[in-house]
């Protein structure tokens, strides 16, 4: 098979979807892989390493479009590159198309068969593909909220350690998943005091013992989601339901109730967000903005600010299924996985993900009917 990979286009988002370790395992299996001259130049990859794992360097994207038949990306399709979308293209990558209406129906209309990292799903519910990028998103969370909590950034002026004789600052984490998970251990790390929030009591209950009782936990509710949050220096927004649209869990009232100077970093926004004050998201060049005096941070691609380590890791998840994709192809690849199989969001202007369809009102066809017909 040949396989694509274009430098990405999204506002300073240097990671890039494979590694000359990857090109390596591909290329060792007989497939060609097409990289775009540069792509991986933002994550410290240079052509010269692509070249060396026996990559084929071209200089224009349009080239690798046209010319692969598996593109894979980090990040959505480019609106400069719908045009390259067709019906015997496979495109593999985020996705998180229940907060994006437009890109849905571009990916529809082109024919496209369109599989979401996102949504690749194991049998335990885990998202194998999701927790790489899940577990860098919740440290560096706590990373971005300190920062902003500095008096010249805006904030408090709280350092969330404290020091001896002061205490330290108040972190509320809304979800215990594997975005929480990042944000408690660095929260933890850096001594502040942690609130967990989440409706699974189950996890709560895994959450306190791992954590050896260091940290509060608290079922989820509006009550207690408003007091947690009221005096919390820094909210770290971690809700997920998988494919769906994040639901509006930290509402406006509740914003209103916190401190001037507070930070929220809503690291559910590349799903719509779960803060009712963030109608858009913000960016790397400029990541915040100030409501009833709360700075909001909401950049969807979090990992892109250390896209070295991003796309060692991201590689690490994908390599597995790129190579079972390649070999395969993509319709015995996924009848031979039902973990890859969920990924599928949609095949030829036919919806198989059905929160994607729900979220836009759209129809939805099962997969297995799809194929079937194909």
């Amino acid at each position: 098979m040949i396989i694509g990979v274009v430098k990405e286009l999204k506002e300073q988002e240097n990671r890039v979807a494979m590694t000359p370790a990857g090109v390596d395992a591909l290329t060792a299996c007989g497939h060609r892989v097409l990289v775009q001259k540069g792509a991986g130049c933002g994550a410290g990859f240079s052509d010269e390493s692509y070249k060396a794992a026996g990559a084929e360097i071209l200089s224009e994207a349009a080239d690798v479009w046209n010319n692969c038949e598996l593109m894979v990306k980090v990040k959505e399709p480019h609106e400069s590159e719908y045009q390259y979308l067709r019906p015997d293209l496979v495109f593999f990558a985020y996705l998180h198309l229940a907060a994006d209406l437009e890109l849905t129906k571009t990916l529809l209309t082109s024919g496209v068969t369109a599989i979401a990292y996102e949504t690749v799903q194991r049998s335990d519910g885990s998202l194998p593909l999701l927790i790489p990028m899940s577990e860098v998103a919740g440290r560096m969370a706590i990373q971005e909220g300190a920062i902003f909590l500095e008096k010249t950034r805006g904030g408090k002026g709280i350092l969330l350690e404290g020091v001896p004789g002061v205490t330290p600052g108040s972190v509320v984490v809304v979800g215990g998943g594997t975005v929480g998970m990042g944000a408690i251990r660095r929260a933890m790390g850096l001594g502040a005091r942690v609130t967990v929030v989440d409706v699974n009591v189950d996890r709560l209950r895994y959450l306190e013992d791992i954590f050896m009782g260091r940290i509060e936990t608290l079922y989820s509710n509006r009550y207690n989601l408003s007091k947690a949050t009221r005096h919390a220096d820094l909210v770290v927004g971690a809700v997920l339901v998988p494919g769906a649209k994040a639901p509006k869990v930290i509402t406006e009232e509740m914003v209103k109730k916190m401190q001037p100077g507070s930070v929220i970093v809503d690291v559910a926004i590349d799903q719509g967000g779960c803060v009712e004050t963030i109608k858009y998201p913000t960016t790397h060049a400029d990541p915040v903005f100030v409501k009833h005096g709360v700075i909001h941070y909401a950049v969807p691609n979090i990992p892109g600010a250390v896209p070295r380590t991003s796309t060692l890791a991201l590689t690490n998840a994908t390599l597995p299924y790129l190579l079972e994709l390649a070999k395969k192809g993509w319709k015995q690849a996924i009848l031979d996985d039902e973990a890859l199989a969920k990924g599928v969001n949609m095949v030829g202007g036919k919806l198989t993900n059905a929160a994607v369809a729900e979220a836009h009102g759209l129809p939805y066809c099962p997969l297995a009917e799809v194929i079937n017909s194909i």
